[in-house]
């Protein structure tokens, strides 16, 4: 009976569990079916309600946007306070203590935190004057524009720059050129050849000095940027830009520099204190990787010329001559060979021999090594350096010296390095040229001062190809082009056009100091970028770099015009809203000028 009985409710318990289970699938099938009609209902309304909008704009304009223009609330930036006068943000000294010393990376950059990031407007120094005016600022600036006692006192008596009166005066000297940095280049050009028939057209200088060796070239034909870190005291680069010279804040230490591979015709240093030879020459393996099959590196200063200099360089013959055996080893280790040398000045050439570097490939025990396929050699945007020899192409060797047109027919040949470019052609640089020659044209008749000596440095903020440089070629400016760390590689196609420029992320500030530029110029730029970067951050950036009664020209889609006018005008500028040269209703040109204001704090 208990059998029975137990077997019983085993039954009526199975049943039980059997009907809760058919009930539970029913319940879940019955809302699946729900959930099915609900969302395939609300789907068809949203693309039912996207489809009426679209067209019916469409049918009214297909050139006007399909959304209303971006809006921000009026917010007037208070005053930054005098101590920002000079202020670097991503190369701050005041940050210098949070990172470490060692190869000096603390000079490179290091960037503030978005929470971190100033809000407020820099305030000129007392007593800022307009910059003297290109070509009278090579030779001289004011005093108060960037009062520097410090190097005016340590260098004065090597005629980089004498004080007299308000004003600064550049002399032409140098440390390695006593006789005037005119009689220099002479000299360099004597051993070099190329520097005078337009074969070499892009230099870099590293540890610029004044940026005396890069203003001379001006005057030849050769478009050098003077390279040089930020510091407590010399503001080199300031100096630089003041005078109308092209420079960047920049240093070799632990990353590679923000330009791509087989980029100059030449680099220089004259007495420029960087240790080549320690270690394991990598500072001398990122000249190799910036400087094009066929270019030069040219070193005037210790240890070159060692036999006659030794003495005035605190050290012994022994230990320089086993320095330059050294150096010379390492630059033979990394295909240079000996090119001249004359006095203090002595020149390598990069080779272009696909030979050399196949002997670094083929000895495994080869120091420096060459690098392998996965080390992209134009990756440059906090990129480490690296151990090993970048191996030129076949694509970059038939740009190398010899093989590249000369200057100036070089700006209009189509690179063959283009290929490299997502969609790029000869077709689509010659249509990109005569693009930006007939906007340039539409840009002088509203912003008469361009092409005069009103303006003289000038940054194009997201170029493709330079062809807003190119345009501007005849005019008496020189252009910074800057290509998007996050945008396609253009710009080794920029380069061996003989321009320059640098890579950079617009998300953060530039390498240079404030007051350096007078005319920045962006097309697209927030289209393009404000996913990533806030609007407010990037013009306060320009802010911060333009000079008092400079320009900027916006070319930006009509859907981010009203909310650029808006923290313009909170930024202290006078903005004009323009048509492009095709009235086309999408796009349209604000162009705005940064008044001269001077901080309620200073005194008068």
């Amino acid at each position: 009976m208990k059998s029975g009985k137990q077997s019983s409710q085993q039954e009526k318990g199975s049943s039980r569990i059997l009907s809760l289970t058919i009930l539970f699938i029913a319940f879940c099938g019955f809302s699946f079916y729900l959930g099915g009609i609900f969302c395939s209902e609300r789907h068809k309304i949203e693309v039912k309600d996207v489809t009426r909008t679209t067209t019916t704009k469409a049918v009214a304009s297909p050139k006007e946007p399909t959304v209303s223009p971006i809006q921000v609330k009026s917010v007037s930036f208070p005053e930054c306070g005098s101590e920002f006068q000079d202020y670097t943000p991503c190369t701050d000294p005041k940050r210098w203590k949070k990172y470490g010393t060692h190869r000096l990376s603390f000079l490179e950059r290091h960037c503030p935190a978005v929470y971190e990031k100033s809000e407020c407007l820099i305030p000129p120094p007392d007593g800022y004057k307009p910059p003297i005016r290109w070509p009278k600022s090579r030779e001289q600036c004011w005093y108060r524009n960037v009062p520097y006692d410090w190097i005016n006192k340590q260098k004065s008596n090597q005629h980089w720059l004498q004080k007299e009166g308000d004003k600064f005066h550049f002399p032409g000297g140098g440390t390695m050129f006593p006789r005037g940095v005119s009689h220099y280049v002479d000299l360099m050009q004597d051993l070099i050849p190329g520097m005078k028939d337009g074969t070499v057209r892009t230099a870099i200088d590293t540890g610029c000095g004044v940026a005396s060796w890069g203003g001379d070239l001006l005057d030849r034909g050769i478009l050098s940027l003077s390279l040089a870190p930020r510091d407590n005291h010399e503001a080199q680069v300031q100096f630089a830009l003041e005078r109308g010279i092209p420079a960047i804040l920049g240093i070799i230490s632990t990353q590679r520099l923000p330009f791509p591979s087989n980029a100059f015709d030449m680099a220089h240093c004259s007495r420029c204190l960087i240790p080549w030879t320690e270690f394991g020459g990598i500072y001398l393996l990122e000249i190799h990787r910036i400087v094009r099959p066929g270019g030069f590196w040219i070193l005037s200063g210790p240890p070159v010329n060692y036999n006659r200099r030794w003495r005035g360089w605190n050290t012994t013959m022994e230990d320089q001559k086993s320095d330059y055996n050294k150096l010379q080893t390492l630059l033979t280790s990394m295909c240079f060979k000996k090119y001249a040398q004359k006095d203090d000045i002595a020149v390598w050439q990069k080779l272009s021999d696909k030979s050399c570097y196949d002997k670094i490939a083929k000895n495994m025990e080869a120091y420096p090594p060459k690098c392998d396929d996965s080390i992209e050699p134009d990756s440059a945007w906090y990129t480490p350096l690296r151990p090993c020899v970048v191996a030129p192409t076949s694509k970059v060797k038939n740009s190398g010296l010899g093989s590249i047109p000369k200057w100036p027919e070089r700006l209009n040949v189509t690179p063959e390095r283009i290929g490299d470019v997502h969609g790029g052609s000869a077709s689509g640089l010659k249509h990109d040229d005569g693009k930006w020659k007939n906007r340039v044209k539409h840009y002088k008749k509203i912003l008469p001062g361009l092409g005069t000596d009103k303006i003289r440095n000038v940054m194009d903020m997201n170029t493709v190809y330079g062809g807003f440089a190119a345009a501007l070629i005849e005019d008496p400016v020189w252009v910074m082009n800057v290509v998007s760390s996050y945008s396609a590689n253009s710009l080794p196609v920029v380069f061996d056009r003989g321009l320059i420029g640098t890579y950079h992320d617009w998300c953060e500030a530039f390498s240079t100091y404030p007051r350096t530029y007078d005319l920045l110029h962006l097309d697209s730029l927030f289209t393009l970028e404000s996913h990533r970067c806030e609007m407010k951050y990037v013009l306060l950036e320009m802010d911060r770099i333009l000079r008092p009664s400079g320009y900027v020209i916006f070319r930006e889609s009509s859907y981010f015009m009203d909310a650029i006018t808006t923290l313009a005008k909170g930024m202290r500028w006078s903005c004009m809203r323009e048509e492009t040269e095709y009235a086309v209703k999408s796009e349209k040109i604000l162009v705005c000028q940064k008044k001269l204001w001077f901080s309620s704090n200073q005194a008068s």
